[in-house]
């Protein structure tokens, strides 16, 4: 069963395709094809060694956000920072027997002007990929620290 949904235009080319095997789910492994990413996974709160998807999305839309973050910096005119981090925190939730997400991003921009910053995450929110693929389906918080 192959399915596609939200198909790219005609004019666009795939960067980059990431190839991942997983096997066990929240308790098993998983590895990408070149061997570069290896890790165990274990359930939230649990004391197996191992990371689970939760934190694995935290660090993934951190960094990819990071980028964004340096391309709405350059669509400005400014300079990000040396010292510029990004907490990210994603919550799993549970409501009556169902799962959801919610997430809050922490950014660090010091030295820049309030006002500043708080656009440079407004355009980097809306050209992430990562926020892209999120957006109205996952509760988001931006909070300038």
């Amino acid at each position: 069963m192959s399915t596609t949904t939200n198909q790219a235009s005609q004019t666009a080319q795939v960067f980059y395709t990431a190839k991942t095997r997983t096997t066990g789910g929240r308790e098993g492994a998983s590895r990408s094809s070149d061997g570069n990413l290896d890790v165990k996974l274990s359930m939230p709160g649990s004391s197996k060694p191992g990371t689970n998807p939760e934190q694995l999305f935290a660090a993934g839309w951190s960094a990819c956000f990071e980028g964004a973050m340096a391309k709405a910096a350059q669509k400005l005119k400014v300079r990000l920072p040396d010292n510029l981090y990004i907490d990210a925190e994603m919550d799993l939730i549970v409501d009556d027997g169902n799962f959801s997400l919610a997430a809050r991003m922490n950014v660090s921009l010091p030295g820049l002007d309030k006002e500043v910053a708080l656009q440079i995450i407004e355009i980097a929110h809306n050209i992430c990929p990562y926020s892209k693929a999120i957006k109205n389906n996952v509760p988001v918080s931006f909070n300038l620290i």
